[in-house]
């Protein structure tokens, strides 16, 4: 794969895994609070969709696709994150109240509030900080190619062409 097509496909990972990975964790975090304060039970549904977006989590931060992808995510989720301490310092309101479902919005301030997203958020941008990251494979390079290649040895009988010689680490009759 060429280094242009894994940067492209990066920036298509990184539109759209952030997003559906935001989605996961405020809905599996929000469904979970919500149903152990309300029904003393654990929500399967929930730790099942917290364990994809584990999945998610760390197939954004660790491919070898492109690190455009963990570097939009990160992005997103430090500008998020940041927004709690902004609200704090400037006393005014920044995040939105209503503006999602119950679920999501348990989930979205317990996350936001506590710092968890600003800590994603720095954490996949410092993934997409690697230099190894960014350079594509290198191509299989032979060093010999155009140099002097020894004949056979002089001191070793002529070798006899069967398959079974091959293996052998002495010359043997």
């Amino acid at each position: 794969m060429t280094n242009s097509a894994r940067h492209a496909l990066g920036v298509l990972a990184g539109l759209l895994l952030p997003a559906l990975l935001a989605a996961g964790l405020w809905y599996g975090v929000g469904e979970l609070s919500v149903t152990a304060q309300r029904e003393l039970r654990v929500s399967w549904v929930a730790l099942g969709v917290l364990a994809v977006s584990g999945i998610l989590l760390a197939f954004l931060a660790g491919s070898r696709l492109s690190p455009v992808a963990s570097l939009l995510g990160g992005l997103a989720y430090t500008g998020l994150g940041v927004l709690p301490f902004a609200e704090i310092s400037t006393g005014t309101r920044l995040l939105p109240d209503a503006l999602l479902p119950s679920s999501l919005q348990s989930g979205f301030m317990t996350l936001t509030y506590s710092g968890l997203q600003f800590l994603l958020g720095v954490a996949l941008l410092v993934v997409s900080a690697f230099p190894s990251r960014w350079r594509g494979r290198e191509q299989a390079v032979d060093p010999y190619e155009g140099q002097w290649q020894p004949g056979p040895s002089p001191y070793l009988p002529p070798p006899t062409g069967r398959p079974e010689d091959a293996t052998r680490p002495m010359y043997r009759e």
